[in-house]
């Protein structure tokens, strides 16, 4: 976190020095018309739901519709579930939130302006991660807890962008859009002891999209400033977490239906916001 605090810093820093640069005779087709790199740090705020919690898969069919049932056919996990990770194996100790933290990320792209006019399209490529952890949590009756996190280990994207920038060309407002394919980093914890937990795809790959918009101002003729808010989505649907025997007795209710129980968290797609800082170099 240091780290990425001291980097944010530097980047003000360096906003704070350019703003001085000697000024130059430009036209519009100066700015916004062609290579440039940028990166930059955000702010990167989980997409929740209050409904959240995790899903189970007791008879092997692949489908997470299933209710965990104690040998009387009880729901074993009636104390019910949080959107957060969770305090103790008790239910009545709650959650605490995910956590919402720093992103960091760096780009190549390039802009065409459209006629000499303030109609700018451009693409560009970049890498991502973020610092940001999701947290599903279960609480049966032994009592217990099961709770399963995941983060965007880091991501590859590319992206459309088209905006006005009007007047003497120095300022850029856009969309955009595009793909994304990232790998996202999953965890498990529980204080159930006697169960075995194995991981099913873990870290694995996935696909998702983003968009959002934003608004770039050029310092100099190859310095800019932006602001940015992107929304990103990813398909999480592969990671489950897989519950055998281990030293439970055979009426241990996660065994009572097919011999093992999978879960997985409520939600099926990963998605957050960001909201961003650039700092650009433009040849």
């Amino acid at each position: 976190m240091k780290t990425k605090i001291g980097f944010a810093a530097a980047l003000a820093a360096t906003t704070a020095f350019a703003v001085p640069a000697m000024a130059q005779e430009t036209t519009p087709d100066d700015y916004f018309n062609g290579l440039y790199i940028s990166g930059g740090v955000s702010l990167d705020q989980l997409e929740s739901d209050p409904a959240d919690g995790i899903v189970f898969d007791t008879n092997g069919d692949g489908v997470f519709d299933d209710t965990v049932q104690t040998v009387t056919g009880a729901d074993a996990f009636a104390p019910g579930f949080c959107n957060g990770n969770a305090n103790s194996g008790l239910a009545a100790d709650g959650c605490t939130d995910d956590d919402n933290d720093l992103g960091y990320f760096g780009r190549i792209g390039l802009d065409k302006r459209l006629g000499g006019g303030p109609i700018v399209v451009g693409a560009l490529i970049e890498g991502a991660g973020s610092e940001a952890r999701d947290f599903s949590t279960g609480f049966s009756g032994t009592p217990a807890s099961y709770t399963i996190s995941r983060k965007l280990d880091y991501s590859v994207a590319g992206r459309l962008r088209a905006g006005i920038s009007p007047g003497d060309g120095r300022g850029l407002f856009y969309a955009t859009g595009g793909v994304g394919y990232a790998k996202l980093d999953h965890g498990f914890a529980t204080t159930n002891g006697a169960n075995d937990f194995t991981p099913v795809d873990d870290d694995d790959w996935e696909f998702g999209w983003q968009a959002g918009g934003g608004a770039e101002f050029m310092l100099t003729r190859n310095i800019s400033i932006g602001a940015e808010y992107l929304y990103n989505r990813y398909n999480d649907d592969d990671y489950s977490i897989l519950v055998t025997q281990g030293t439970a007795p055979d009426t241990n209710p996660f065994l009572l239906d097919g011999g093992q129980t999978s879960i997985q968290p409520t939600e099926d797609k990963f998605g957050f916001h960001s909201f961003r800082a650039t700092l650009g170099f433009h040849f």
